[in-house]
């Protein structure tokens, strides 16, 4: 194996060099491979895609594609909750901070140019957004939670959105996948034409706003009557990072999202059998998601029915049992026959 170390291999299994490519898709066609097959690419034991044969040590064997595809999205999954679990914690430390600046205010007059700026009022965020949305020459992001928006929220934006779009800036917008079902989002897409790019997730971050990679708006408090205005640069960078790695996972707005691999159960279901699963409330779900807790609850009735659980505790057990607790698109169990009704 000289000559053929990991340094010549600096990848993962979700992009195989072609040289392992080869190798594991021969594997996986004939079972099994001759050990020194592998010399040339270590890779595939380090990556335990090839493993030994305990019948006879000379020989390879390949780990299940299915296996492999579990994995990958395990990894995705557990990248996404961390980024979301960072994104709530400087969130959080933002508002405790914007508390500790607003007994200053009194004393002090903020200097221009700060690098983090409370804005208190919405008056004062649309003045602040429209003067960012002016200076702006390049790129806007960001990130919409909430579900169906609004027409009002469409229509309080459009102002900036068609002065950006008219000076060739480019938007890419990313919401969650209850939104697709907005007509009115779908008017303004269409409006904006090839200016706006937007993609959905199961569960996006709170409201985010960058422009130019410059300058960020989130909100200060829960009713989003106030807001931070951040210029410091490692901060940003810190949201753009956030923001670019939603977006490499999120679907586009044009694309279906993909089936969950188990009948009767929708995608939405599959995302909120995985909450239920790690022990969240109905109000949660529903917030998380951007759905009502009366539509909430609605799909609970649905997915116990589908899974033939008479309880919320059965349906534990039956979440478990389909393999719908872990993220989305690992689920490679049947359904269970309780004898429950027919699957709608």
């Amino acid at each position: 194996m000289a000559g053929h170390g990991t340094e010549q291999h600096p990848h993962g299994a979700d992009r195989l060099c072609e040289a392992g490519d080869r190798v594991y898709s021969r594997a996986v066609r004939r079972g099994r491979v001759p050990r020194t097959d592998a010399d040339v690419v270590p890779c595939l034991l380090e990556l335990a895609l090839l493993h030994p044969d305990p019948d006879d040590m000379d020989w390879l064997v390949p780990t299940s594609p299915q296996e492999v595809m579990t994995r990958l999205l395990r990894g995705v999954y557990d990248e996404v909750v961390e980024s979301q679990r960072r994104v709530g914690s400087a969130v959080t430390a933002f508002e405790r901070y914007a508390g500790l600046g607003s007994r200053l205010q009194a004393l002090t007059v903020p200097a221009e140019g700060t690098s983090i700026r409370v804005l208190d009022g919405l008056s004062r965020i649309r003045a602040a957004m429209d003067e960012a949305t002016a200076a702006c020459t390049t790129e806007v992001l960001t990130v919409q939670p909430g579900g169906i928006r609004r027409e009002e929220e469409l229509t309080e934006g459009l102002h900036r959105a068609l002065a950006l779009r008219g000076r060739g800036v480019r938007m890419r917008d990313l919401y969650t996948h209850v939104a697709r079902h907005g007509q009115g989002l779908l008017n303004y897409l269409e409006l904006m034409g090839d200016a706006v790019e937007a993609r959905t997730l199961d569960e996006v971050i709170d409201r985010l706003i960058l422009f130019d990679r410059t300058v960020a708006f989130v909100p200060a408090n829960s009713d989003r009557t106030m807001a931070l205005e951040l210029r410091h640069p490692a901060l940003v960078d810190y949201l753009v990072t956030v923001f670019e790695r939603l977006w490499r996972l999120a679907i586009p707005l044009t694309t279906p999202l993909p089936d969950t691999g188990i009948e009767g159960i929708s995608h939405r279901e599959r995302s909120i059998a995985a909450l239920l699963a790690e022990g969240h409330q109905d109000a949660v779900i529903a917030e998380r998601l951007g759905i009502s807790v009366r539509t909430c609850r609605a799909h609970i009735a649905r997915l116990s029915e589908t899974l033939g659980a008479a309880s919320r505790t059965q349906l534990g057990v039956r979440i478990a049992q389909a393999g719908l607790d872990g993220p989305p698109h690992t689920a490679v169990l049947a359904v269970p026959d309780q004898g429950s009704p027919s699957v709608r």
